[in-house]
């Protein structure tokens, strides 16, 4: 799970308070930010003045976090590109920051935080490319293979489809898990290591929730064939697993179950304007909190969190600036407010916020030195 530390350096201040955005100096800024772009050794916080917020941010398990940045080229959707990494301890100092020159065209280096660091997505085919940084920020290898293993409490979904990987944090190995069906379009595995996946057919039978631990299935859901279109998101986590429904590549809906796949329910109103999300399965944002509730959402608009664990009823977030991405760690939330397209500017309220009282209220992150 993408996520922040609680424990980083926090500065409170409240959406009025925010930065305009570039205060009159957009061509120093498109100097810099060219500056960055074009240089083949570029140094970090260069690189992370000129991105303004943070593209990617994973916690390890001790409160250590690695943020991501991305400066792209503002012009073209190709030429050069720079990208910074920052590892950041419990107290919210650096400890580690890494960045290097790149292509706009290249695909964003990921990172998953696990026990003991963070681990590198890989991009393509296969585990090529995995690799641990610990909390120090040295460079781990991990064992790759290409044979299945059966998932145990503590692995990690690193890529979810083409390819499907697990992490093992404590061997250190990337392989794929085992049992998978093949027709599988979605998956998401829990902390007990159980496998939920949404098979899709070629018939006309509808999609279908199958769970599986230890290599054996212990049950399956039908999802309403009303609501069977490809795509979507599928979580799971203590107890609770929801797949959101969609229809003619909208989303209208979640399928939820609250006790392991004994029960289902099936929310298509809960106070959530379902029609009004406009941006379809692209944009969805759909996060479980470990007291089992729920956060939909759409990347650059509007959030809801469920009331509680039954995930029936949901009320709006108020954030202090549209958020392009959003995350859950624990049952704290955290946006990151950005520019939706590379640009030499910024926008109002860039950057990191947290808040840790279920959205009502939010704090934007500021770095200690």
């Amino acid at each position: 799970m993408t996520a922040v530390s609680a424990a980083v350096a926090l500065a409170a201040c409240g959406a009025a308070g925010m930065d305009d955005g570039n205060p009159g100096d957009s061509g120093g800024r498109e100097a810099k930010y060219k500056r960055v772009i074009e240089d083949p050794h570029p140094q970090p916080a260069d690189v992370i003045e000129a991105a303004g917020a943070p593209t990617g941010v994973a916690r390890a398990d001790d409160g250590s976090l690695l943020l991501s940045y991305d400066v792209l080229n503002v012009e073209d959707d190709e030429g050069p590109a720079a990208f910074a990494w920052r590892i950041v301890g419990p107290d919210g100092r650096t400890v580690a920051e890494h960045a290097e020159h790149g292509n706009a065209e290249a695909t964003r280096t990921a990172f998953k935080g696990v026990s003991g660091g963070f681990v590198r997505v890989p991009s393509g085919e296969g585990a090529d490319g995995a690799y641990l940084l610990d909390v120090r920020g040295k460079r781990h290898k991990v064992a790759t293979t290409d044979t299945p293993m059966r998932t145990r409490p503590g692995d990690i979904l690193l890529a979810e489809l083409e390819p499907t990987l697990v992490y093992r944090p404590a061997t250190r190995t990337v392989a794929p898990p085992a049992g998978v069906p093949d027709d599988a379009i979605l998956l998401a595995v829990d902390e007990r290591g159980t496998v939920w996946s949404l098979e899709q057919f070629l018939t006309d039978e509808p999609n279908r929730v199958v769970w599986q631990r230890d290599g054996r299935t212990l049950g399956s859901r039908a999802a309403p064939k009303a609501y069977s279109d490809a795509g979507g998101i599928l979580v799971a986590g203590g107890g609770t697993a929801a797949l959101s429904l969609t229809r003619s590549e909208d989303v209208r809906g979640l399928l939820v179950t609250t006790d392991d796949g004994g029960h289902w329910q099936t929310v298509l109103d809960g106070g959530i304007p379902w029609k009004a999300l406009k941006g379809g399965s692209v944009s969805l944002v759909l996060e479980l909190l470990t007291d089992g509730r729920l956060l939909v959402g759409e990347e650059g608009g509007r959030y809801w969190l469920a009331d509680d664990r039954t995930n029936r009823a949901f009320h709006q977030l108020k954030t202090p600036a549209p958020f392009t991405s959003f995350a859950v760690d624990g049952t704290t939330l955290y946006g990151i407010a950005d520019a939706t397209t590379a640009t030499y500017g910024l926008v109002k309220g860039e950057g990191l916020w947290v808040s840790h009282d279920g959205g009502r209220s939010w704090q934007q992150y500021k770095q200690r030195r």
